[in-house]
């Protein structure tokens, strides 16, 4: 992605969020909006600190992920202002003074200690909405997170602006980057550790810059859906290969998997059908779906490939009516992505608040917003041999639905799980993990 693109799409972007900022502060009642980025947190009877996170809501308005300790001051009708923490230090990197395309839009002052932010914050602490964790504070001003601000300004996060959704791109273009360096690994015979290491290297991003701790399963391990523990030796045969792994660009992430067969075998087929499935899921974005609708349809859906394949014995419409689809596919859909991997406000029923439940039955569905223009979700379908779940099954006499034979001839590959980041438009959807894909 250009700078040059960055730098025109910015100003509206930025237009946006001030927008956003003098009608949230309007509906709470405050003058000013301060958020502060964020400070290091040190271990409990160590010296060591812990991964710093940068907050979101400080993000959001600038491409600063590496800046403890800064704040940004958000007056209506006034230019916005970023306190710069440039501490004199020779134990660590200080952070290099701002630049890029987006700060004449800021007026800049640089601080050489957290302290000093107090002199150029607003005076009456009162009248400022102040959105962070307790440990931002300086002097007065300690983070209050007013819940009508935070409401309006969470909703809204939901729509992208072009300048989001560009930066979004280029998350995904490192991720499939970075993805297809993982399959080669995977091919030549790595461990789940050293296919690690081969995605963060083609990223360029190691644990602390990557926007989640990369999954990497080989075989059975794949059954476990957030699977981290990364073998350090291949195991004797590999089987199957699922990874879930994003990229980090500017703040915002992308979120991508992928599941492969080591031979072209019966696996193999069944992944090319979960992947069929999961293009028509991807199509289904569309401005007026309801996101549980999708969910349930995706449940009908993948039902029907265990039925073709011979997994189970009942009906695609049976096995999601008595829950046995759900032994296949614990997990929802997916979920808004954005800022953060799991984006916020996904159960929000207005800007005002309120919450919009999951269908019954269905307790890990991150998102049931009707989907609109602008929002950016995951479509994550998966079908999974778990042990656990499956001798749930046989305990609550639903074993007949289940041809076993079956199962013990997939469980040795674990499970399969393929994962798009996809944006709803006024048409046609834009799927930016099967454009960046489709370009590597």
């Amino acid at each position: 992605m250009s700078a040059t693109t960055l730098a025109s799409l910015y100003p509206s972007h930025l237009a946006t969020l001030q927008a956003r900022a003098a009608e949230a502060l309007a509906r709470g009642g405050f003058d000013h909006l301060l958020v502060p980025s964020g400070n290091l947190h040190y271990q409990l009877f160590d010296d060591r600190d812990y991964p710093y996170a940068v907050n979101p809501q400080f993000k959001a308005w600038l491409p600063l992920t590496r800046a403890p300790g800064s704040w940004l001051v958000v007056t209506p009708g006034a230019k916005p202002k970023l306190l710069f923490l440039q501490p004199h230090d020779y134990w660590h990197v200080v952070p290099a003074a701002p630049g890029g395309h987006w700060v004449e839009h800021f007026d800049i002052v640089v601080i050489r200690t957290p302290e000093e932010a107090t002199r150029h914050l607003p005076k009456d602490a009162s009248r400022c909405a102040i959105l962070g964790e307790p440990q931002g504070m300086t002097g007065d001003h300690l983070p209050n997170n007013p819940q009508a601000v935070l409401a309006y300004l969470e909703y809204h996060r939901a729509f992208k602006t072009p300048y989001e959704i560009a930066m979004m791109r280029e998350a995904s273009r490192i991720g499939v980057r970075a993805h297809r360096a993982a399959e080669r690994a995977f091919r030549a015979g790595s461990s789940e550790f050293g296919i690690h290491l081969a995605y963060c290297q083609a990223a360029g991003q190691d644990a602390n810059d990557l926007p989640y701790g990369n999954i990497v399963c080989l075989n059975e391990h794949a059954a476990v859906l957030h699977y981290t523990d990364r073998d350090r030796i291949p195991p004797t045969q590999a089987r199957s290969f699922l990874i879930d792994a994003g990229a980090s660009f500017g703040g915002y992430a992308s979120d991508i998997t992928r599941t492969y067969s080591a031979q072209a075998d019966e696996f193999a087929a069944l992944i090319e059908a979960v992947d069929a499935a999961q293009l028509k899921m991807c199509d289904a974005v569309r401005a007026g779906t309801d996101y549980r609708q999708l969910h349930l349809d995706a449940h009908l859906a993948l039902a029907g490939i265990l039925k073709d394949f011979g997994v189970i014995t009942v009906s695609p419409e049976a096995a999601v009516q008595t829950g046995v689809s759900r032994a296949f596919f614990p997990h929802g859909i997916g979920h808004g992505i954005g800022l953060q991997v799991h984006d916020v406000a996904g159960f929000a029923e207005s800007d005002h608040g309120g919450t919009i439940p999951k269908p019954d039955g269905h307790p890990y569905l991150r998102l049931t917003r009707v989907l609109e223009p602008g929002m950016v979700v995951t479509i994550e379908p998966g079908l999974y041999f778990i042990d656990m779940l499956l001798d749930e099954l046989k305990a609550k006499g639903q074993g007949d639905a289940v041809d076993w034979d079956r199962v013990d001839a997939f469980r040795p590959c674990g499970g399969i799980r393929i994962e798009d980041d996809v944006v709803c438009t006024e048409g046609v959807p834009l799927n930016l993990t099967r454009e960046a894909f489709a370009t590597a």
